[in-house]
């Protein structure tokens, strides 16, 4: 099981039981200040009775629940803004047989200092038994505000992956505009994989080539991936073009994950805007958003797109729109042209994690060695030259070892991976 910022995941019915269920939410209602919680699930099977069991958690101790059904993740995250806290019953992009849960508080996730409340047993002071009702958002009429008219009534098609953006993100890009053709929605004659980002998209690849773009989605809604020209694109373009539209709008001030791509930075300050870098996840760069008053930015790993004035998590929906309302536009060019340039290549490598911490330890000492430069705030980040880097990081969500590689040269990029790649497996046998 992992317990991180990221949520409660495991393998349901093996490391990840009902028991765990009523103790974390149990842990959660202590952090429930408002006494109203909205809950939602992604279509995984087993999110019925986990959602079920949760939601009797937080009745049990005062909590009245607003159950929104199975719904995308942003649209819970929206809500809970205006019960103050929220439960998105989902494991995001892991296999099927995973599930947990994301904590929302004042419509941001849990931050690191409210992990151990969740997380450790908590003694909670009983109340009257909350309640429970339906819940219906107007999510897609406030986000339709943002991306506004799509002119000239662009064709997309987009893959659902099974998942719970099937009644949103379509009915956005359609009343916003977009002719929309549909696949893969329903779960149980799925041809892919819940991770747009790693699967190959083939179905997708080839509908798109009739059309002006293409759209895949995680099964809880919050990651997105372009295909343009039958040519899955890299999450950092998502977020780029994301980002591209948000200094299109005005916005100036942005903060990046660090293992996101340097183009995309280069491309804000040459468009007059200011970059921070935050440790990877979601909540760590909303975190930093909130302290630094940031307008805009993203992770780039997962195509995650943030606005914060809308909404305190990757926001894959209303990146769909965005995207789409800027086809056919110069700036739409502009940003696949000037990321083009660069090149990205992710891997992992499986690990325990209790080898985790020793491993990125033994690689500082050589990656300060090696690099000028050397960022030790999330793993550890070695700067080659102004256009090139490595990232070593431990994953928040699952027992691997994340390798982030970007240069200028394709092939450049490939030895880079393949040296650093062997550098952890190396390490992992020696202190194994």
């Amino acid at each position: 099981m992992k317990k991180t910022i990221s949520g409660i995941r495991g393998i349901f019915g093996e490391d990840l039981n009902l028991k765990d269920v009523l103790e974390f939410c149990n842990n959660f209602s202590s952090l429930i200040k408002s006494k109203k919680c909205v809950i939602g699930r992604d279509t995984r099977p087993t999110g019925s009775i986990i959602k079920e069991t949760a939601s009797a958690a937080l009745m049990k101790n005062g909590i009245d629940v607003f159950n929104l059904g199975t719904v995308p993740t942003p649209v819970i995250f929206r809500e809970s803004r205006k019960f103050g806290a929220g439960l998105v019953v989902s494991s995001s992009h892991n296999p099927i047989k995973w599930n947990g849960m994301k904590f929302i508080i004042d419509g941001r996730g849990i931050n690191e200092q409210e992990l151990p409340k969740i997380i450790e047993h908590q003694e909670i002071i009983k109340s009257k038994i909350g309640t429970e009702q339906n819940c219906f958002s107007s999510y897609i009429e406030e986000v339709q505000k943002i991306v506004g008219n799509i002119e000239n009534n662009p064709e997309v098609v987009v893959d659902i992956g099974g998942g719970a953006a099937k009644e949103f993100a379509p009915k956005l890009l359609k009343n916003s505009g977009c002719k929309v053709q549909v696949l893969n929605s329903e779960l149980s004659n799925c041809s892919r994989g819940p991770d747009p980002t790693v699967d190959e998209l083939s179905d997708l690849s080839i509908a798109s080539m009739k059309k002006e773009i293409g759209f895949a989605f995680d099964l809880d809604g919050d990651r997105l991936v372009v295909v343009k020209n039958g040519q899955k694109q890299t999450p950092d373009i998502t977020l780029g073009l994301g980002i591209a539209k948000s200094l299109e709008l005005g916005y100036k001030k942005f903060v990046l994950s660090i293992d996101t791509s340097v183009s995309i930075e280069k491309f804000i300050k040459e468009s007059g805007g200011i970059v921070q870098r935050s440790k990877v996840g979601e909540a760590n760069v909303i975190d930093l958003m909130l302290k630094t008053s940031s307008q805009a930015g993203g992770e780039g790993s997962s195509g995650g797109f943030i606005l914060p004035e809308f909404n305190y998590c990757r926001e894959g929906i209303l990146t769909s729109g965005l995207i789409a309302s800027m086809l056919g536009t110069s700036k739409f060019d502009e940003i696949l042209n000037y990321m083009g340039n660069y090149f990205q290549i992710r891997n992992k490598v499986e690990i325990d994690s209790n080898f985790h911490d020793r491993i990125i330890q033994e690689i500082i000492t050589k990656f300060s060695k090696e690099y000028s430069e050397v960022n030790t705030s999330d793993g550890i980040k070695g700067i080659i030259d102004d256009d090139s880097w490595v990232l070593i990081r431990k994953s928040n969500t699952e027992d691997i070892i994340r390798i982030s590689v970007e240069a200028c040269d394709k092939e450049k990029c490939k030895v880079i991976i393949k040296n650093i790649s062997e550098m952890v497996k190396n390490t992992y046998e020696k202190i194994r």
